[in-house]
């Protein structure tokens, strides 16, 4: 068994794995991670600190509702917790939406607009399903068609 050179098989893994990292998508990924749950604190704070005691206010409960429970039998039941939960996600659902979601959707759109094209179409004469004008095949019945008539400012030479 050849000896194995531990020096260039531990480089060549070093390498693949610095040029795997610092691939784009890596990086923005992690990035995009240890943003999320900073913001993700920020709005789980906003959230105790002003939303939830002002539900309470407005549910006739004083003061912070996140510590709401009620009981049946000897089973307490945390409803409060789970409306702070609740108005978390909603808020950094509609947070993400708005901030990022619609802002990069807008940004795609301008950068590289969608625009539908569609070619002229035809009727194949077999099974009447709709073709390109230019088609010289049905893709429904395979039936040959007709040659199109070639319109205004069009050419009909095939290179080959």
């Amino acid at each position: 068994m050849p000896p194995v050179d531990v020096k260039s098989f531990r480089g060549e893994k070093v390498k693949g794995f610095r040029s795997f990292i610092l691939r784009g998508n890596v990086v923005d990924l992690a990035v995009g991670i240890v943003i999320g749950a900073a913001f993700t604190a920020v709005v789980n704070g906003f959230v105790s600190a002003f939303l939830t005691p002002l539900v309470g206010l407005a549910t006739g409960a004083t003061g912070d509702m996140s510590h709401k429970t009620f009981t049946v039998g000897a089973i307490k039941f945390p409803y409060g917790a789970f409306v702070n939960a609740a108005i978390s996600f909603l808020l950094l659902a509609g947070a993400l939406y708005f901030l990022v979601v619609l802002p990069i959707n807008k940004l795609h759109e301008r950068l590289a607009p969608h625009q539908d094209v569609q070619a002229p179409k035809r009727d194949c004469p077999e099974c009447l399903s709709p073709v390109p004008a230019q088609a010289r095949r049905c893709a429904s019945c395979t039936v040959s068609l007709p040659a199109a008539p070639a319109q205004a400012g069009e050419t009909t030479q095939r290179a080959g």
